[in-house]
């Protein structure tokens, strides 16, 4: 069947604005001309829907343009399984169970909604997309708890907010080689099976996420300690060293 553009979004429930932005952004194929018209068919109508499903799973339209690339540059099918069941595992992972809305989490996590966005257009949070809405998830609503109670101790905001930036620049490089090293000598191993790989991955994330933070408090406390040992603030000292001792790092994953 052919379709002129209106018709096509009565099929599929969407806006003609909303198929124009999915066409641009590389989600559905481009239409044929047929002088200033432009046909569509079954094929973009199944496009459509495969793109509005994925997106009710939680995927984001990123990750939804990386697979259906991958879907048509590869036609063998162990790669598209591959590719589906580790984003789907990345999914999981990200978006867990519950999502609220931005005012829902301003509300449970007491951090105005103005600082949320504030924020997030420093790429500090990153909402993800389900069923065009944006929503986060409960790993947000607990890093903005805990930035709340970090502000409570007196940190002004801007100082906080610059050492944070700095501090995503630089997760951002150690991921991005973790991914690197991952894909080596797990995702493109020949006798890799797609099942094992999304295995894997929520395998070694719990462990990695464990593995970091438990580094950075050593880090944090020993340097800490350092400084006050050479200020010769012996009582301060000796109080650090007795809160270190009882204090237990705590990383729940899920």
């Amino acid at each position: 069947m052919e379709y002129r553009v209106e018709r096509l979004a009565d099929l599929a429930n969407l806006r003609v604005d909303t198929i124009r932005f999915y066409q641009g952004k590389g989600l559905i194929p481009m239409p044929q001309r047929r002088g200033r018209v432009a046909i569509y068919t079954d094929r973009h109508l199944d496009a459509i829907r495969r793109v509005r499903a994925l997106l009710e799973e939680g995927f984001s339209l990123a990750q939804i343009r990386k697979l259906l690339k991958q879907e048509g540059a590869e036609a063998t099918a162990p790669h598209d399984e591959e590719s589906t069941g580790l984003l789907r595992a990345l999914v999981e992972e990200s978006v867990g169970g519950r999502t609220l809305t931005r005012a829902e989490l301003a509300a449970e996590s007491g951090v105005p909604e103005v600082l949320i966005g504030a924020i997030e257009s420093a790429g500090l949070m990153q909402p993800v997309r389900m069923n065009g809405e944006e929503r986060f998830t409960e790993a947000d609503l607990e890093m903005a708890r805990a930035a709340l109670a970090i502000l409570g101790q007196g940190f002004p905001i801007g100082e906080l907010l610059e050492l944070a930036l700095t501090h995503a620049r630089n997760v951002q490089d150690v991921a991005d080689r973790s991914i690197d090293l991952f894909d080596t000598h797990v995702r493109k191993r020949p006798d890799a099976r797609p099942d094992a790989i999304a295995d894997a991955f929520r395998t070694l994330l719990p462990h990695v996420t464990r593995l970091i933070a438990m580094h950075f408090q050593r880090t944090l406390v020993s340097r800490a300690l350092e400084r006050l040992s050479a200020s010769g603030e012996s009582a301060a000292l000796r109080q650090a060293v007795a809160a270190t001792e009882s204090a237990q790092l705590e990383v729940s994953w899920r």
